[in-house]
């Protein structure tokens, strides 16, 4: 695509920051299924790799849990359930060994009326929007919950989701996580399964810790090191997509305040493409904790952004980054990453033939 910096015959691009969508309860658990990227991902796509006979044990193991799940149906598996402690795994392993991978595909091998899928912050979201007795309920209905990258440097959350998962696992719904250990924690022999079962209490006794060891297999850095776009540039490209938002970061930012963050996932509707322009390092922590949550709701969403401004650097403090919550922070600088160099992309000139 040739970007051309004016297009006076086109519309004025939409904007996520005019978005103000409701969204019912029945679609916040309706979406509470694997990630696009993951919707056809089984264990047979699941590629063990070789030096790390971890990943191969895991995989093995994980099949068994999802068949021992998904070996009644109906009412003798509810009667079954009541009589023995239903499975509960964590995953353990740092970025890019496939955990999400596994979990979406026991979501998959356990079936789709039967399990929800869902990042943490996703599952402290829905509570936060149906009340912590509703989701129980709602949850309750399924055989196997699964809780893709356990965070725990909220405590506040993390006694929550400790909580959820009690409850859930007393009705006999089964449960599965995973949680990351950052790169330079790897190195260490840290892993976070000691971390998860400290914090999670009562509940650790019930878990089977399955360590997945083994490199990134997308060798992609934490934190990506790319040019920004000039300003007129991320205009000019969403010009040529009727599916494309623009917005200026900072009227984005303050937008993402007055709307609850479970419904971030429905500001992404039919959207094909954001442009953000002034982009700049974010100094509010509550701030940059929301835009964590949107860059995940865009990545699961596959959708290539674009950012002007100062682009990706500095976007989070040296302060940040040191911080309680930096796990969240190099995350979103790594999804961010990915959905930039897809976004710039699309604005390269092609080849003349």
């Amino acid at each position: 695509m040739i970007v051309t910096l004016t297009d006076v015959g086109s519309p004025a691009p939409a904007s996520l920051a005019e978005r103000r969508p409701r969204v019912p309860t029945a679609r916040l658990l309706g979406e509470l299924v694997p990630p696009r990227h993951f919707a056809g991902e089984s264990f047979d796509t699941y590629r063990p790799d070789p030096a790390f006979d971890s990943q191969l044990a895991a995989v093995t193991r994980l099949r068994v849990v999802a068949e021992v799940i998904s070996v009644a149906a109906g009412g003798s598996w509810r009667t079954r359930r009541r009589r023995a402690a239903p499975p509960a795994v964590y995953l353990d392993g740092g970025f890019g060994v496939g955990k999400t991978h596994l979990l979406a595909a026991m979501a998959h091998a356990v079936g789709p009326a039967d399990a929800a899928f869902g990042t943490f912050v996703e599952y402290t979201n829905l509570v936060g929007a149906l009340g912590f007795a509703a989701t129980v309920e709602a949850l309750a209905t399924n055989r196997l919950v699964a809780i893709d990258e356990f965070e725990l440097d909220d405590p506040g959350d993390t006694v929550l989701m400790s909580r959820l998962l009690r409850e859930l696992a007393d009705r006999g719904v089964a449960l599965a996580a995973s949680s990351n250990t950052l790169p330079d924690s790897l190195g260490e022999g840290r892993f976070a399964a000691e971390d998860f079962l400290r914090e999670i209490q009562a509940m650790a006794a019930r878990f089977e810790v399955l360590r997945i060891d083994g490199e990134d297999y997308r060798h992609r850095a934490t934190v990506t090191d790319a040019s920004p776009l000039p300003d007129a540039v991320v205009r000019a490209a969403v010009l040529g997509d009727p599916a494309a938002t623009l917005d200026d970061f900072a009227t984005l930012l303050g937008h993402l305040a007055a709307v609850h963050p479970s419904r971030y996932g429905a500001l992404l509707d039919d959207v094909s493409l954001v442009g953000l322009t002034g982009v700049a390092p974010v100094t509010d922590q509550n701030a940059a904790l929301r835009l964590v949550v949107l860059v995940d709701r865009l990545y699961d969403r596959d959708v290539p952004v674009l950012l002007g401004g100062t682009g990706e650097h500095g976007l989070f403090t040296p302060a940040m980054l040191q911080g309680g919550y930096r796990k969240k922070y190099y995350r979103a600088l790594s999804r961010l990453g990915a959905l930039a160099e897809q976004g710039r992309a699309g604005t390269r000139p092609t080849s003349a033939a």
